[in-house]
């Protein structure tokens, strides 16, 4: 977990106790105040009113948070996407420069082939001819 996740777990759960902590003190205070029935229950009621405001301004910055996260990790996952389609295009290019490179070395080795074959046919041919040039040469004696 990183520092920051810590600090957010660490934040989050002082909220909570906050919550909690306030809810049993306002009771606690209520319930051990000398006040009257009605004033008890409008204390208890303002109590509980507070406790919702409180509430409701916790949830906002929790949404406000989590949108944040949301729209950093979506920038981060773009990021990520956008590094790795580079990763592959510059690996299916180089994989294409190699496999030009591969084929025109074999190329030049088919075509050389070639050209020692037509040498050595062509040298045939001239040994032949040369063989029945020395052959009628010996008949016309």
């Amino acid at each position: 977990m990183g520092n920051q996740e810590n600090q957010n777990i660490n934040s989050k759960d002082f909220m909570i106790g906050t919550l909690i902590g306030g809810i049993v003190g306002a009771a606690v205070a209520l319930l051990f105040a000398p006040k009257s029935g009605k004033d008890l229950r409008g204390n208890l009621n303002q109590g509980a009113s507070d406790v919702r405001g409180r509430a409701s301004e916790w949830k906002n910055v929790a949404y406000e948070k989590g949108s944040d996260l949301k729209d950093k990790a979506y920038v981060k996952g773009s990021e990520f996407k956008s590094k790795a389609l580079d990763s592959t295009s510059q690996m299916t290019k180089n994989f294409s420069e190699k496999t030009q490179d591969l084929t025109k070395t074999v190329q030049s080795k088919i075509q050389d082939k070639r050209n020692k074959e037509d040498e050595a046919e062509e040298a045939a041919e001239e040994v032949a001819e040369a063989i029945e040039e020395a052959a009628e040469e010996l008949e016309k004696k």
